[in-house]
């Protein structure tokens, strides 16, 4: 049967494979249609993505503005800080009273931990502008930032108290490179003062390391001025008047004397009795000096009485008796006399003193 005649009768021939059409395939239609929308998406919000784009780009350029114009303020305020200190260290007063390296690194660590803040207030407040402006709810990130300040919080409470701690000791100026402190749990001079742990040497030479949140109270002995004092003993018999003047002449020849009239900043002063008892007595001398210089001072001052009161003649009495030397034991037979051989009748020397009795024929 030929092919015309099945046609004819109605019989409706296979589909080709190539004519047939998968539905997951996107068709040129599809793409059209696609393109379309995309295009028309793009056309009706592009504004609003310029807008945002715009608005991205102006937070960010402020912020960076403000940023390096806020970072150069604080750069010249440190460094006038520096200048002014370098100014008032070159005059004779200012050798006295201002110690350059202390206020280099203290400026230093002022304009550090300022400038720290200022670049995180400024880029923080700029992220979240910008969250902001891609229509991100900030509710969530404030409150999950919040929690997570709180954790790391009490997780590092030691070393936030620590920061915490430098920051106020050194904005409050309580001591140092170079003053000598007391901070309870160590003492000697300060050689560095970070935010974080204060380095101290000891009298010793060692090197305590001191974590700020653990000072509790702090002796500085280097601000201001020091106070050297000196106990003169001497015995209850001098005299008075003649001990007051040797101890004025003293302290005057002192005053005159370099490199002690720049470390007095008073007079040496003699303060009168400070104690009578049976066998001595106390004469108190005390002087302003300058910080950290009351040592030396003190040491000089007792060389001097002791030469001046030697060429006195006034005895320095006082501080622990010496044990008198132990003597031997005497000797219970050294008071008896040796005894004599004459006290024994059998012994030769008796028998030669003794009489001859007399004979018989004498008797007769």
């Amino acid at each position: 049967m030929s092919l015309p005649a099945t046609l004819a009768a109605g019989a409706s021939p296979s589909p080709s494979p190539s004519l047939t059409t998968d539905p997951l395939v996107p068709t040129l239609q599809d793409a059209q249609e696609s393109a379309t929308n995309a295009a028309s998406w793009v056309q009706e919000n592009w504004s609003t993505w310029l807008a945002i784009g715009l608005r991205v780009v102006l937070i960010l350029v402020i912020a960076s503005v403000l940023r390096v114009m806020v970072l150069r303020a604080l750069t010249k305020l440190v460094d006038r800080m520096s200048r002014t200190v370098e100014a008032v260290d070159g005059t004779a007063l200012g050798g006295l009273l201002v110690n350059a390296e202390r206020r280099r690194q203290r400026s230093q660590a002022i304009g550090s931990v300022l400038r720290s803040m200022a670049s995180f207030l400024i880029l923080g407040t700029a992220a979240l502008m910008v969250l902001s402006a891609f229509q991100i709810n900030l509710a969530p990130l404030l409150a999950s930032a919040g929690v997570a300040g709180v954790a790391i919080g009490f997780g590092a409470r030691n070393l936030v108290t620590d920061f915490l701690s430098g920051v106020f000791m050194i904005l409050e100026d309580q001591y140092g490179v170079g003053d000598k402190i007391d901070a309870g749990v160590a003492s000697g001079e300060v050689i560095e003062v970070g935010l974080r742990v204060t380095k101290l040497r000891g009298d010793s030479g060692e090197i305590w390391y001191v974590r700020n949140g653990e000072i509790k109270r702090i002796g500085n002995l280097s601000q201001g001025w020091a106070t050297a004092g000196v106990d003169v003993t001497v015995r209850p018999t001098e005299n008075l008047d003649r001990v007051k003047a040797t101890l004025d002449a003293v302290a005057e020849q002192m005053g005159k004397d370099e490199p002690w009239n720049e470390r007095l900043w008073g007079p040496i002063e003699v303060l009168g009795l400070d104690s009578v008892l049976l066998d001595s007595m106390v004469v108190r001398v005390s002087a302003k000096t300058m910080p950290g210089k009351a040592t030396s001072v003190e040491r000089e001052l007792r060389w001097r009485i002791k030469r001046a009161f030697d060429e006195a003649g006034i005895r320095i009495v006082g501080g622990p008796a010496a044990e008198p030397e132990e003597e031997p034991e005497a000797d219970p037979t050294a008071a008896v006399a040796a005894p004599s051989a004459f006290s024994n009748a059998e012994s030769p020397q008796a028998k030669a003193a003794s009489p001859i009795p007399p004979t018989r024929q004498a008797r007769k």
